[in-house]
């Protein structure tokens, strides 16, 4: 396995999962009847700082169908926190107007290149159209005071 799997981390996690779900109305748990479904969650909140609780709670208490996305949720926070550790695999995001994200897609397209080849692509011609512009500024002075 490429990432290390760190039970209490990710009870943590998991623990946070259920909340956000729970706090967006979502059923978390196996339970038909409110009251039992509210006495279940209650415990949940309980068990903020308890590891062993949170993984004893999900296997008592948690809707089947959580179970994947869950999985898949811890999977790729995991990945994500393990990545974050080096600068070349942390990931990094910017802000971009929708259509400037889409001129540079389509310019990202024409290039054959992924978005951030094409940043690069577009910075590295940038630095080089300018030494370009200052260097026949310079030959223009340079030719006026010859002229003069």
């Amino acid at each position: 396995m490429k990432y290390q799997q760190l039970e209490n981390l990710e009870c943590g996690w998991k623990w946070n999962y259920l909340i956000n779900k729970w706090k967006a109305g979502e059923a978390i748990t196996c339970h038909i009847d409110t009251s039992e479904a509210d006495a279940a969650v209650n415990e949940l909140r309980q068990l903020e700082h308890q590891p062993v609780k949170v993984i004893e709670w999900i296997e008592t208490h948690m809707a089947p169908e959580l179970d994947n996305k869950l999985k898949q949720a811890i999977r790729a926070k995991r990945k994500r926190h393990f990545n974050a550790e080096q600068i070349h695999t942390k990931k990094k995001s910017i802000d971009l107007d929708y259509r400037v994200w889409e001129k540079l897609s389509h310019r990202a397209n024409e290039l054959g290149c992924t978005l951030s080849d094409a940043i690069e692509y577009l910075l590295s011609e940038a630095s080089r159209s300018e030494k370009a512009s200052k260097a026949v500024t310079s030959l223009k002075e340079d030719l006026s005071k010859l002229l003069d």
